[in-house]
């Protein structure tokens, strides 16, 4: 006897007719109920009516197919983290990102990667565009996100252009040097790899952190930047973005004649411009190489410069490296032919992104591991 059967004998039993009258469209509704729940009468599971296909409902049967690794403890996401800093210069708000547990080597200091975003964007949307937290996960990085508040720049750029934060122990390169030391506080940083990186604004301040706190920083990479003191107000970096730099000829900051950079040694630098860019001109990336090869040709026997031609992602490339004595490279150059002002084979998800062209986050991060 199925399901359905019994159901009728116990209503039946009841004094119910179900065979005329209104039980018996409870019956059929209850016949319906069973059925659609795969168990007809028959007492085998009934095979329900298939649905239409949408693509919602195809999208959804895909991903149900597809096998899913089960989450354990070495399988748990990274972690996005905001925090803040507050010194004498002021107060920064920062997001920390904590790499998943598969990268991290346990109970061993990681490297830390300090990213600074450009005008008008965040620590979430420089994240997004750069897809520096993935790379952590895959080689165990720590990355840090320090955020430019629109009080203290109303397009939120980090003022690289004034000569107070040109300066060591002051204005903004000292907040961020205090980040790092705060970050450092909270988790095990290897103080030998520790590097900076950034986009336009934020890439003429890396340069500066890595003029004034070259102890601290391992290596600097300058995407779309500036030279170090290329200007000290509003109107001479908006000359120095169009090449009109104000370092004169006969002073040549990065030696040891500009009292605002600690001279204990230079720092590996890596570059990428695009040459056609027009907010930040391509000229200023190679002052930024002639700035770091002067400093560090000037602390070796000499450097030694070798130029390829390639392309990746679609777009075609020149690469120079130029490497000390030994067949280290110390400063690395990469121009983006026909490439305007944004991340080198970054996501659309972020701003400032150009999905085409070598991946500048992936070639700066082998270029920092490499010291």
């Amino acid at each position: 006897m199925n399901i359905q059967e019994t159901i009728e004998r116990a209503l039946a039993s009841a004094g119910l007719n179900t065979q005329s009258g209104p039980m018996r469209g409870v019956t059929e509704t209850i016949r319906k109920a069973l059925a659609s729940a795969g168990l007809g009468g028959s007492g085998a599971p009934a095979k329900p009516a298939a649905p239409a296909e949408t693509p919602d409902t195809v999208g959804k049967a895909a991903k149900a197919a597809r096998p899913t690794k089960p989450v354990t403890e070495d399988t748990l996401p990274g972690q996005f983290l905001l925090r803040s800093f507050t010194a004498p210069a002021g107060t920064r708000a920062y997001k920390l990102y904590i790499p998943a547990r598969t990268a991290q080597q346990a109970g061993q200091p990681m490297p830390l990667v300090v990213m600074l975003h450009g005008c008008t964007q965040s620590p979430d949307d420089f994240a997004a565009g750069t897809q520096m937290n993935r790379l952590a996960d895959e080689h165990g990085v720590l990355v840090v996100y320090p955020e430019q508040p629109s009080g203290a720049n109303p397009s939120r750029c980090w003022n690289w252009f004034r000569s107070e934060d040109q300066q060591r122990g002051s204005g903004e390169p000292s907040l961020l040097a205090g980040i790092v030391q705060a970050v450092g506080e909270e988790v095990a940083v290897d103080p030998k790899r520790v590097f900076v990186a950034g986009l336009s604004a934020g890439a003429a301040m890396a340069v500066v952190l890595g003029e004034t706190y070259p102890e601290l920083f391992a290596a600097v990479g300058a995407h779309s930047g500036l030279p170090y003191a290329a200007a000290h107000d509003i109107p001479s970096a908006l000359g120095a973005m169009k090449g009109r730099s104000a370092l004169g000829r006969a002073h040549f900051p990065g030696t040891a004649d500009d009292p605002r950079r600690e001279t204990s040694h230079a720092v590996p630098v890596i570059v990428f411009h695009g040459d056609r860019d027009h907010t930040v001109q391509h000229s200023n990336g190679d002052t930024i190489v002639q700035q770091a090869s002067a400093a560090h040709a000037h602390q070796t026997q000499g450097l030694v410069s070798t130029t390829e031609e390639g392309e990746a992602g679609g777009r075609r490339y020149t690469r120079t490296v130029h490497a000390d004595a030994q067949g280290r490279p110390r400063v690395e150059q990469w121009t983006l032919h026909g490439a305007g002002h944004a991340w080198s084979g970054g996501s659309p998800t972020g701003s400032f992104t150009d999905a085409t062209g070598p991946d500048a986050s992936a070639e700066m991060l082998r270029f920092f591991m490499g010291r």
